[in-house]
């Protein structure tokens, strides 16, 4: 672990402080590091097109929109060596949350999660993307292994 130090003016380091405060952090310290863990996956998936990712997508649509829940489904199935997992909650008579977990490459599955969140009827929608690099090579073969890189 390296230690860096850096001079930032008073109004700065305040808003930093309330910041550090109100997210929960224990200290300055890891305030920073996933400041710059956040920026630096940013900047890495702009610039390595082939990036892979776990990512989850949350999206509330209209469950009485004409054959929305069907079209739904049908993409999660075309993309299914992108879908891992699918949770579906009722949040009233009209309205569905459903996540999805998503691995596979970054731009695929940014692509997936726009053409899921352009669909009529689909009211709301978030992708949350984690960048991952593969895992060092172990005994059981057959899938791959993805870690964080930070």
């Amino acid at each position: 672990m390296q230690r860096l130090t850096i001079s930032i003016d008073d109004e700065l380091a305040a808003d930093f402080d309330a910041f550090v405060a109100q997210r929960g952090y224990g200290n300055r310290s890891e305030a920073v590091r996933d400041l710059i863990r956040a920026r630096l996956e940013a900047e890495r998936e702009v610039t390595d097109p082939d990036t892979h990712c776990v990512a989850s997508l949350s999206f509330v649509y209209d469950h009485h929109q004409r054959a929305l829940a069907e079209r739904l489904a049908e993409h999660q199935h075309e993309h299914h060596d992108l879908t891992v997992a699918a949770m579906h909650v009722h949040l009233d008579h009209e309205n569905c949350l459903e996540t999805v977990v998503l691995q596979g490459g970054t731009q695929a599955v940014r692509h997936f999660a726009a053409a899921i969140t352009a669909e009529p009827g689909v009211r709301h929608g978030s992708l949350n993307v984690v960048t991952m690099e593969p895992a060092e090579p172990h005994a059981h073969a057959g899938h791959r292994h993805l870690k964080p890189r930070y």
